[in-house]
């Protein structure tokens, strides 16, 4: 499985906007696209306009459709103006759990 882990800096004036941007993009990748395994958002405890994403994908190909998808480039158009610092983002293969574990997230 390929993963995907996004560190996402928001401006604090925008926060709410881009986080209901967010969720709508985590939906459209779960519900739309049969190959996004796992799309979760988390708000970290320490700093309330930092997001930290952890997609999961059949393969690095799948990713790359899914940056083509409707609500992906909604996303990208609507919220990259309330950004406070550009994405940092880490791709890797899963080590564990096994690939032959893992279900859709549903």
């Amino acid at each position: 499985m390929f993963a995907v882990i996004v560190k996402v800096h928001i401006k604090p004036e925008h926060k709410k906007m881009f986080i209901d941007e967010m969720l709508a993009d985590g939906r459209g990748s779960v519900n739309n696209e049969p190959d996004c395994l796992l799309f979760n958002i988390v708000q970290d405890h320490d700093d309330e306009n930092l997001l930290h994403l952890y997609e999961v994908y059949k393969s690095a190909e799948a990713f790359e459709e899914h940056k083509a998808t409707p609500h992906f480039v909604r996303w990208v158009e609507t919220t990259q103006d309330w950004l406070a610092k550009p994405l940092e983002i880490a791709t890797g293969v899963h080590l564990f759990p096994e690939d032959r574990v893992w279900k859709k997230q549903g």
